[in-house]
């Protein structure tokens, strides 16, 4: 498996990652079990895939609510929706809180276009020149396992922490039990669903243009992040990065096996009901 270059440095300011508004912690509080993270997740929140039109639509609107409306990244659509020509083509996913059964984020999976595998992921046209090509070239690579994670989106009033309201995601949430423990459970949450949406068509690797903060964040819990190429400026510094599926859920973290099995079972079980 090809993987990154040593010089290649997911972020450069050390600081910054150490710095205790950001950091994820690394030990659990005394008296706190290795289940509590999916056992917290699932008080408060469940994954559902947008298996048909109905659902795509809320994945479509919290999109425009958040890209369009609150960041002003895409223009304000008469319809509400955020859409575009990926879309066809893309495996889409929802989380929903528990006690309000609204919908509050969202991601997707771009895959190749079936008609035409050949065409770039929305990620190889935007970083083209950066990308590093003897790290990870996706052009050599079988493009129908392969897929982009974009548009990951997560409603303003739980994007709560200082700097977060200017990010479609959030780095960190708090809940109740122990203000000790820092967990992103909703954008963690969505990247384990692509994970697991990805085992579930096959797909080997997953791509992304993130936050380098964001990368740092999901791989201090055992999410690999493979930086690609150099940052790049597109709505902020992106880096390109590589997630191999198979990579990340062999030597996943034991805090976050359990959270996994939680998304990974209710995926399953609607992928199922539907089918």
């Amino acid at each position: 498996m090809t993987t990154p270059q040593a010089g290649i440095s997911l972020v450069s300011d050390e600081q910054r990652i150490a710095s205790a508004e950001h950091e994820v912690l690394a030990v659990l509080p005394t008296g706190v079990k290795i289940a509590s993270f999916a056992e917290g997740y699932r008080k408060f929140f469940e994954i559902v895939p947008a298996i048909n039109d109905a659902l795509k639509w809320h994945n479509y609107h919290i999109r425009h609510e958040v890209y369009c409306r609150e960041l002003g990244f895409e223009p304000i659509r008469a319809d509400q929706v955020e859409s575009d020509e990926y879309d066809a083509h893309s495996i889409h996913c929802l989380v929903r809180a528990v006690t309000t059964h609204m919908f509050v984020g969202c991601s997707r999976i771009v895959v190749v276009d079936p008609s035409d595998p050949a065409a770039p992921l929305p990620f190889e046209k935007t970083c083209a020149d950066a990308l590093d090509r003897n790290v990870l070239d996706p052009s050599t690579m079988d493009r129908s396992r392969i897929g982009e994670i974009s548009r990951l989106a997560i409603i303003a009033q739980y994007r709560r922490r200082k700097g977060e309201l200017g990010r479609p995601f959030s780095v960190n949430d708090d809940f109740g039990e122990n203000s000790r423990i820092r967990l992103p459970y909703m954008t963690l949450g969505l990247y384990l669903a692509m994970i697991a949406l990805a085992q579930w068509k096959g797909i080997d690797t997953l791509f992304m243009l993130t936050d380098p903060l964001l990368a740092t964040s999901i791989a201090h819990l055992g999410v690999e992040v493979h930086q690609i190429g150099a940052p790049i400026e597109h709505r902020g510094t992106r880096i390109p990065a590589a997630l191999f599926v198979e990579e990340i859920v062999a030597n996943m973290d034991a805090r976050v096996r359990p959270f996994f099995d939680t998304i990974t079972a209710e995926i399953h079980r609607a992928v199922e009901a539907a089918y």
